[in-house]
């Protein structure tokens, strides 16, 4: 099903020959395969906006069901008893699963069915979700964890591959930011309910089962769609678009695909631009919670709520702005959609870093501060994600995708949260060695660990977009060449 435009099984869909709807029995297609809809090369899919609300609603699931465990890390390292390395190694077994997952199921989505499998996959994370609420011990609850991260892994590179078959060029950049606002959505509905519903049932645990039901009953979707023909937002694909048949046989996969990703040099600018954002952003994730429970001495559902505010609400705001101005910059060039990206990350670095250095009693100036930082660390993503359709031809999208997860999570994603839990044990270690009791150490060393890492790692992302929008334009145009 390669080929054709999300619609719903069952409905008539326009386009068929001599431009009847093409025949259904029984509620599946004949063997006609319905033609590809838009009338101009290059168009969007007529069914887009209604395929990017199912992908936005997975999205901010998948998001929210990562966002409970760091919620109530305070509460599982208390019966576990557990050191923030071990709150740190937490977050990173997921996202070392995630990564690794993602490259074979990548290449999967490439020439298999991308609705299917992004459908079991969210049953499959949701699920091991609702199993993380009965872990007995760290150990158990590790292990369900990266079974989300296996389930969660499909999810990604196929949607990035069909939104970037939905929408042109011109488009992708506010697509791929309404995608990517589930998110901060799926933070924000985490944050405000993960701490409220702990306390309300006096558990950790029943977030994790509750937070299952919505996945499953969004997964249903999945099943009842169908996908994009690859490259039919091409401007050059058109043509091969409309005459395909369902009598044609798969496309033969591309010989080498990871070789020819990365062979392409914006594709390595823009991994260490990932790097850098995920070593930042994965942990702020994992440990804010935490620093405003133990820094700022809020209680657990008022630190959550802060949180969302600092890391939810703002996102919200930084991908609808973001994408709107990326696309504008878009227009100028695509290295100028990329150098947006590139400068509101390094304005966030001494953002981030003041914030980080105020005193316990400067609760709302650390909400100001990094709340701002923090909003323009999200033009990362609304420059960087539709870099890469920008210079990967359609038919290695989905491999494209999965290799620069991987690398920016396995590098970035699963090593921040470990590097800033060792030295939050480290600074703290330092602090009771100089006479500060135990919960002093314990706010003042995570404090003085997210300080180190979060403005350096935005730096980092700051550099390699700056070196992407260098060389965009130029892959672009040999992507270009390549496909005419």
């Amino acid at each position: 099903m390669d080929g054709d435009a999300i619609v719903p099984v069952g409905q008539s869909v326009p386009g068929g020959r001599n431009g009847a709807a093409a025949p259904r029995t029984g509620g599946h297609m004949t063997t006609e395969r319905a033609r590809f809809l838009p009338t101009e090369q290059g168009a969007q899919a007529p069914n887009a906006g209604r395929v990017l609300a199912l992908l936005f609603a997975a999205n901010t699931f998948n998001f929210y069901d990562r966002a409970v465990p760091a919620i109530v890390a305070e509460p599982i390292k208390l019966e576990f008893g557990l050191s923030d390395l071990q709150i740190g190694v937490l977050a990173a077994a997921f996202t070392v699963v995630y990564a690794v997952c993602g490259l074979p199921l990548g290449r999967l989505a490439d020439h298999r069915s991308r609705a299917r499998i992004m459908g079991w996959g969210i049953v499959a994370w949701s699920l091991l979700t609702a199993a993380s609420g009965a872990a007995w011990n760290y150990v158990s609850l590790l292990l369900m964890r990266v079974g989300v991260g296996v389930g969660e892994a499909s999810y990604a590179p196929a949607a990035n591959s069909t939104i970037a078959d939905l929408y042109p060029a011109g488009k992708r950049a506010r697509a791929f930011g309404l995608f990517q606002l589930g998110l901060p959505v799926g933070l924000v509905l985490a944050y405000f309910s993960v701490g409220a519903i702990a306390e309300a049932f006096g558990t950790w645990r029943a977030p994790f089962v509750l937070a299952a039901i919505p996945g499953l009953l969004i997964a249903a979707g999945f099943f009842l769609v169908r996908e994009p023909r690859r490259g039919a937002s091409e401007p050059a694909s058109r043509t091969a678009a409309a005459s395909a048949s369902a009598s044609t046989p798969p496309p033969t996969p591309v010989d080498r695909p990871f070789r020819r990703v990365l062979a392409v040099p914006t594709m390595w600018f823009l991994i260490i631009a990932g790097i850098g954002a995920n070593l930042a952003s994965y942990s702020v994730n994992t440990f804010t919670v935490p620093l405003f429970q133990r820094y700022f001495g809020a209680s657990l559902t008022g630190a959550a709520v802060l949180t969302g505010v600092v890391v939810g609400v703002t996102g919200l705001v930084g991908l609808l702005v973001g994408g709107w101005v990326s696309d504008r910059a878009a227009r100028r060039s695509t290295g100028a959609r990329v150098l947006v990206g590139a400068v509101a990350t390094l304005v966030s670095v001494p953002l981030t870093w003041f914030a980080l250095s105020v005193g316990p009693e400067a609760t709302g100036t650390f909400v100001v501060l990094f709340g701002a930082g923090w909003l323009l660390q999200y033009l990362y993503y609304t420059s960087a994600y539709p870099a890469v359709a920008d210079v990967v031809g359609p038919r290695l999208r989905s491999t494209a995708t999965a290799v620069f997860f991987a690398a920016f999570y396995l590098l970035g994603g699963a090593v921040g949260p470990v590097i800033a839990g060792a030295l939050s044990d480290a600074f703290a270690a330092d602090a009771l060695a100089a006479g500060a009791s135990a919960a002093e150490a314990a706010a003042s060393g995570l404090r003085q660990a997210l300080a180190v890492i979060v403005p350096l790692s935005m730096a980092i992302a700051s550099v390699g977009l700056f070196l992407a929008a260098r060389s965009v334009r130029r892959d672009n145009e040999r992507m270009t060449a390549a496909a005419g």
